[in-house]
């Protein structure tokens, strides 16, 4: 269940910034019909910062609900104050959600020490598995390697979604954890080669967009296809560099709305929509790519 393409789903909302069911609905169909592994509600992608916590809780069970158990969900559940975190997290328990994805606890920038309680205390307190999530350029603290093998002995928490984009993190974990514990790339651009070097997946902003192209590349590299996975990853890289032009989910919503995938490009500020100059990169890249005609 947590291998392959798993997409970081974007949070759709309408022209006021409230949730957009009927988008939620035809994205989450979108996924199921092109055979994403999994979704990942109220990430980063999802927009987890600006959503309060009745809002949180209500996208990932109405994602629930909406997928009917057609496509694994794993929820997001991280947050900067621990107690938030295992709160949330014990929310989903004994509903169908398969896992949760907890991000490094941002802004507070704790220590190595305080990283490796801070996610134990979450796998105290619930049974359901935890995916690890290091993202560095967003939260203002690193979880390291030896953190993230010493985690691993923790009895629920069963892999990490490692965003850094360093490919030599790989086997630095790989060969000092527990084979069962899944590595999984949340970096699109290197997402390929992550596998290549022993991965099981990604978690994808790309995917949203390229949901059968991203599943397709991901499960020919599973599968010992590199030569023909490469291919696809060539003709997708546009998009893996170009979705990143501004902060995440801007330009992927963008998109997302000219493949008529939501009904608003709405964002909840401090986001902004894309800039013109940035939008017409994007008009750009978006026609010559793989997805145009899809």
């Amino acid at each position: 269940m947590f291998t392959g393409s798993m997409v970081a789903l974007i949070t759709p909302m309408n022209e006021k910034g409230q949730i957009c069911k009927s988008s939620l609905k035809k994205l989450i169909n979108y996924h199921i019909k092109n055979g994403t592994s999994a979704i990942i509600s109220v990430g980063t992608t999802g927009e987890s910062a600006t959503l309060n916590q009745h809002e949180h809780q209500y996208v990932i069970m109405l994602t629930l609900e909406i997928a009917d158990g057609k496509i694994p969900i794993i929820a997001g559940t991280g947050a900067n104050a621990t107690t938030e975190s295992i709160l949330l997290t014990k929310k989903f328990e004994n509903t169908g959600i398969i896992g949760c994805l907890t991000v490094t606890p941002y802004y507070n920038r704790p220590t190595q020490e305080g990283l490796y309680q801070h996610f134990k205390a979450i796998s105290e307190n619930t049974s359901l598995p935890q995916i690890l999530y290091n993202v560095p350029s967003r939260t203002g603290c690193d979880l390291l390697p030896k953190t993230v093998i010493k985690l691993s002995k923790l009895k629920n928490i069963i892999g990490i979604k490692e965003a850094t984009g360093d490919l030599s993190r790989v086997n630095q974990i790989k060969l000092k954890v527990n084979k069962n514990f899944v590595l999984i790339s949340g970096d699109d651009a290197t997402a390929l080669d992550f596998i290549n070097l022993g991965g099981k997946g990604v978690i994808s902003v790309t995917a949203n967009i390229a949901a059968k192209e991203m599943q397709d590349m991901c499960q020919l590299a599973l599968n010992g296809n590199f030569t023909e996975a490469q291919k696809i990853n060539q003709k997708l890289m546009p998009l893996h560099q170009h979705l990143f032009i501004e902060s995440n989910p801007i330009p992927v919503k963008w998109i997302a709305k000219k493949l008529n995938l939501i009904q608003y490009n709405s964002l909840r500020l401090p986001m902004t929509p894309v800039s013109y100059s940035n939008r017409k990169k994007l008009e750009k890249i978006f026609k010559k790519s793989i997805i145009y005609k899809q």
